[in-house]
């Protein structure tokens, strides 16, 4: 990097050492701010917030790909190089992100309990896989901060008492109260380890297999900054940080967005960005929609936060063909602040989470909703609470099946039209589209990789034979080939227009429960060019009235989908479940210039 000086600037060692001296008021603040500078050198010479816009960040043209690193697999080829034929051969460049779910040695969770931070695992190539893909989009990585496998040599360290690991997991004694702690399993929290010292109980928030970290370390922080720094220079810009929420543990506490929690966060925000101004921390807090607000910080946190009601909200929204819940939502959804927006998504790696809408969801929906995904194929995982009965945490099951049918009609042969009816409006919204390949794919519910595992998530965790899929993509008649490139189309269409910048403004319109509808546009990021954004909820037929639409939209548009004309200022005919992104005329353009 040409511009760039290893004299750290004032301002930077003083925002490192505010944060730690909150984090660590008993240690050194000064000497592990200077040490933890030290790690990310050569440090960028332009780097207050102010000259990293939002322009710089993402555009409209920025759609991301999630993805296991061996979603695809042929005979004789690595996992990640199958992955790179495919991004070249059928994708293109539509993605500008492709988020590689964990690609380390790993001991269960499908990558999440990590043996190996700074391995590639053989089973699905090496780093120089990781870096052609790398050179072809921005690397979105898993950053696994808040436990590891049982079978890394830290917790095998711990075990017998030695360093580097004696003293890297969360401990307690098993007589403290924990009847506050929030966690999504329902597993025993604790788990008894035999070490030189005696017993110990380490903290297990996920799995007996994932071991929590104890950040009361600053040792364990400062792997981690060293971990984050390795994989920024084997090319990582989007870093996710997974399950950061349960990183600070305190007993009698909630042991869920403590202070120091979001302290590290900022911390690691400052610091990436100070090596790499264009690099992202997204983090992943699966939570009730306020807390996870939370993660932006004052817009100095994450830059990006996963939109989580979004997902079921959606997904209840075509189950039901009612847009109030979702036009509610969507109308009091907070405007996003300088730096930061939304990651927008409807499906991906794990279920469809439901504790987002806990405080939008009555009983009766909820009940509803899980009665008619078991229907298709579905199963619900429970959490516990404090000794209350466990309660549906998320629903597992493959997009694609979920959209058979509707609570009015379990199959009403409306499957393909439903489905990408709810991307084109998850494309449309206000933040970055993030689409899971096997929703790209129209992937089905895999029942036998589900029972193989004994993992409910699974039954949307396909491994596609790739030579099997291009044959799919091939054929027309296939469903495979009409979702691909019906979803290939509508980014192309998102990708041409200013007006889906990520943080061009929205407006929402409550035109009638058949529709959702919002408009993206004019503001300072999209100046005069605004897009109504229509999309029919329903298996039927529905005609908007000029006088249900906002008066700015009586006149006529360009449907950007279909590419032809529509004559707002008569009637607005909608075919089932079908979307339109209306432009207004260049003449009205040139007026409200």
């Amino acid at each position: 990097m040409n511009n760039t000086t290893l004299k750290t600037p004032p301002y930077l060692l003083d925002k490192v050492k505010d944060h730690l001296e909150t984090i660590y008021p008993d240690q050194d603040a000064d000497a592990l701010a200077r040490k933890a500078i030290a790690l990310f050198e050569p440090i960028h010479d332009s780097l207050d917030d102010s000259c990293v816009s939002t322009t710089f960040l993402w555009s409209e043209k920025d759609i991301a790909l999630i993805t296991y690193g061996n979603s695809l697999v042929e005979e004789e080829n690595r996992p990640l190089r199958t992955l790179d034929r495919f991004l070249e051969d059928f994708t293109h460049d539509r993605f500008s992100i492709v988020h590689i779910l964990p690609f380390f040695p790993y001991s269960s969770d499908d990558g999440f309990a990590v043996m190996d931070y700074y391995t590639v695992n053989p089973s699905l190539g090496d780093w120089g896989d990781i870096h052609k893909i790398a050179g072809r989009c921005r690397l979105m990585a898993d950053l696994v901060v808040n436990h590891t496998s049982s079978r890394i040599r830290w917790f095998e360290n711990f075990k017998k008492g030695i360093h580097p690991g004696k003293d890297y997991y969360m401990t307690v004694d098993p007589g403290s109260d924990l009847s506050q702690v929030i966690r999504p399993r329902t597993s025993p929290l604790l788990q008894k380890v035999s070490t030189p010292d005696g017993p110990r109980y380490v903290w297990c928030t996920f799995s007996h297999d994932q071991v929590d970290l104890d950040f009361k370390n600053p040792d364990v922080l400062m792997e981690f900054l060293s971990i984050i720094r390795y994989y920024l220079d084997n090319g990582v810009q989007v870093f996710r940080l997974d399950a950061v929420a349960f990183l600070w543990k305190q007993t009698s506490t909630i042991c869920l967005h403590l202070g120091q929690t979001h302290k590290i966060i900022k911390l690691m925000r400052a610091l990436i960005q100070a090596h790499n101004p264009r690099a992202i921390i997204i983090t992943e807090t699966n939570v009730p929609a306020l807390e996870n607000l939370s993660y932006f910080g004052l817009g100095d946190e994450a830059q990006v936060i996963y939109n989580f009601p979004l997902p079921p909200l959606l997904l209840n929204t075509m189950a039901t063909g009612n847009s109030n819940g979702i036009t509610e939502w969507l109308e009091t959804m907070p405007d996003t602040m300088e730096n930061t927006t939304y990651l927008n998504f409807i499906a991906s790696h794990d279920g469809i989470g439901l504790r987002a809408v806990e405080d939008y969801f009555s009983h009766q929906e909820m009940t509803q909703l899980i009665d008619l995904m078991k229907a298709f194929g579905g199963r619900i995982s429970t959490r516990t609470l404090n000794g209350h009965p466990a309660k549906p945490y998320e629903i597992n099951i493959s997009l694609w099946d979920a959209m058979i049918g509707t609570v009015h009609c379990r199959d009403d042969n409306f499957q393909a039209e439903r489905f990408i009816c709810a991307h084109t409006i998850m494309l449309g919204l206000k933040g970055i589209p993030a689409i899971y390949i096997h929703s790209l794919l129209g992937t089905e519910n895999d029942y036998a990789r589900r029972e193989n595992l004994q993992a409910n998530r699974a039954v949307n965790r396909h491994i596609w034979n790739y030579p099997d899929l291009c044959e799919k993509l091939a054929d027309p008649d296939d469903h495979h080939h009409q979702v691909f490139f019906a979803l290939c189309s509508l980014m192309d269409k998102r990708k041409q227009h200013i007006a889906f910048h990520p943080n061009a403004g929205q407006i929402t319109f409550n035109i009638n429960r058949n529709v959702v509808a919002f408009q993206r546009g004019p503001d300072e990021i999209s100046n005069v060019f605004s897009l109504f954004c229509i999309h029919n909820i329903t298996n039927q037929a529905v005609t908007i009235s000029p006088k249900d639409l906002p008066k700015q939209w009586q006149r006529a548009g360009m449907d950007l989908i279909s590419e032809k004309t529509v004559q707002l200022d008569t009637r607005l005919d909608l075919a089932p479940y079908q979307s339109m992104w209306i432009r207004m005329s260049t003449k009205y353009h040139r007026i409200i210039e």
